[in-house]
């Protein structure tokens, strides 16, 4: 498959998935009907050593990462990683200041998470407590690979972190009336096993990273 806009190869890296960006020109494509929907923003520079191909395993199960998208802040910004499991399920591994968290989407959770939610609002999920310990309105830096959205430059939604003494880790994302929870927990890197990270100049891959 090509890119509509610029002609580009446009590999399909998880399959199922809606939309990708090119690597090329940034248009943001819908694969079926491989219309462009959109551009999305050049990622600025990162280090960080996850990148599309990356592979892994979580409980057992193998997964590539097929997408990511930047979102951030007037203080900072951080990846999250798209997951394609073998299973044909996806997860996100966010990624921020050397921390990672492994979220799965819950649908069934979005209308709990509607109303108001203000800093120390606490939620029980899957027999986890929750406070709310970070409430900000965040803009996407950019996107690539395969996406189950569209990451346009610009685009901004409410992000709201809760915190768990579990380590149990619960994020929201509201844009207008559209709500998506994710459920998870923190996790260090070396527990994915990962396979095929980024070299990085003058860092040394902490033992046990492959």
């Amino acid at each position: 498959m090509n890119c509509p806009q610029c002609g580009a190869p446009l590999p399909m890296r998880g399959g199922g998935l809606p939309y990708a960006v090119c690597a090329y020109c940034q248009a943001v494509v819908m694969r079926d009907g491989m219309s462009q929907v959109g551009t999305a923003a050049v990622l600025p520079y990162d280090i960080s050593p996850i990148q599309l191909g990356t592979g892994g395993a979580m409980d057992g199960t193998r997964f590539t990462v097929v997408g990511r998208v930047r979102w951030g802040w007037s203080d900072g910004s951080w990846n999250e990683w798209l997951l394609q499991l073998t299973d044909g399920t996806t997860r996100w591994l966010g990624e921020a200041m050397g921390q990672f968290q492994l979220l799965a989407p819950r649908e069934e959770l979005a209308e709990r998470f509607s109303g108001p939610i203000l800093l120390g609002s606490r939620a029980t999920v899957d027999g986890q407590n929750f406070t709310a310990s970070d409430i900000k309105q965040v803009t996407c830096l950019g996107g690539e690979g395969d996406l189950p959205f569209a990451c346009p430059k610009d685009w901004a939604v409410e992000s709201i972190d809760f915190r768990c003494d579990t380590g149990a880790a619960l994020s929201v994302q509201r844009d207008g009336g559209k709500v998506d929870v994710y459920v998870g927990r923190y996790v260090e890197l070396a527990e994915l096993k990962p396979s095929r990270l980024r070299k990085i100049e003058g860092w040394t891959m902490p033992e046990g990273l492959a």
